[in-house]
């Protein structure tokens, strides 16, 4: 038999031990989709003077926005641009436009519903993914946002990183887990259809093994819709990267990362939705681990270790 038919995991209609985004997005609509990476213009309260300078130790300049177009374009001929490259991946009769770069809620609240705006009107759009933190949601965006909600399929993705405050503190992050908690709750309380993706990095400076499972189970507690785990990268340029270079960071082995993703997997509730395994880094960029350059290989392996254990997501949640 093979390991489709073997699988214990319901939420699957493939050999995965886990519910991947494209399963879901097959489910709510009915179909693939493209994701389109928009650079909205937005800067980050940690790098602008609000509650820190520099940004997060590992962002480059362009902060998670790697892969969108010049934020100097027009949303349009972002959006154009962007969807035309895709194109010849795979379809994009249904796309999501995706507010990636930087922190995406940090603006007025009529900033923000002219570029949300703006791109709902895009040719395909279906849906819009909005990349913020939680301690950028005061009451009039989250009420704009749950009024989003009602027109269109929204998920919020909030970057956590990690609950330990000490290490967020070393990362730059310029919130606490408690701060996180606060807007998270507002988000979710504002209204049912927002749909939720809480962010963790795997292998930041001075996290164990232990350290990273206890920021599993403590967003297995908030329920998130989704949950994206990503491999520290470390790109040329940043405080991240000087650390290397001077051997004070050692980031992990691909065989460490495969082992903690199936041990995260298997804290989480069953119906979260994995919305990624490890990123993507900026390959001209990119200084360590050379190895996640091979994503597929390391998604492969993950999906090996489950199989060669029997395990698979949720086995040890405990509600």
């Amino acid at each position: 038999m093979s390991q489709k038919d073997t699988n214990p995991y319901p939420l699957s209609d493939s050999h995965k031990r886990y519910q991947t985004y494209d399963y879901w997005l097959r489910r709510v609509f009915g179909g693939k989709c493209a994701k389109i990476p928009l650079d909205g213009g937005f800067t980050c309260p940690n790098a602008d003077g609000m509650c820190g300078v520099g940004g997060c130790i590992y962002c480059s300049d362009r902060g998670s926005g790697d892969f969108a177009s010049p934020a100097e374009l027009s949303l349009r001929v972002q959006y154009d641009t962007q969807r035309a490259k895709l194109s010849g991946k795979w379809s994009t009769e249904r796309c999501i436009a995706y507010f990636q770069a930087r922190t995406n809620t940090y603006a007025p609240v009529e900033i923000l519903r002219e570029k949300f705006e703006e791109a709902l009107t895009f040719d395909g759009v279906v849906g819009m993914n909005i990349a913020t933190r939680a301690d950028c949601l005061p009451p009039d965006t989250v009420d704009y946002l749950a009024d989003l909600a009602n027109r269109t399929t929204l998920t919020v993705e909030l970057g956590l990183q990690t609950i330990h405050d000490q290490i967020a503190k070393r990362i730059n992050r310029g919130h606490t887990f408690s701060d996180f908690v606060d807007g998270y709750t507002r988000l979710t309380q504002a209204s049912p259809k927002i749909n939720t993706c809480i962010h963790l990095i795997l292998g930041l400076p001075g996290e164990d093994l232990p350290m990273m499972l206890d920021s599993i189970r403590a967003v297995a507690k908030l329920r998130p819709t989704m949950v994206k785990l990503h491999l520290l990268h470390v790109l040329k340029e940043t405080v991240l990267g000087d650390m290397y270079e001077q051997g004070n960071y050692i980031p992990m082995t691909r065989e460490d990362y495969v082992h903690t993703v199936v041990r995260c997997l298997e804290l989480l509730p069953p119906e979260t939705v994995v919305a990624r395994l490890t990123g993507d880094g900026n390959a001209k960029a990119l200084l360590a681990p050379l190895w996640s350059i091979k994503k597929m290989a390391v998604i492969n392996e993950i999906d090996k270790l489950l199989y060669q254990e029997n395990t698979w997501q949720g086995k040890l949640y405990k509600a």
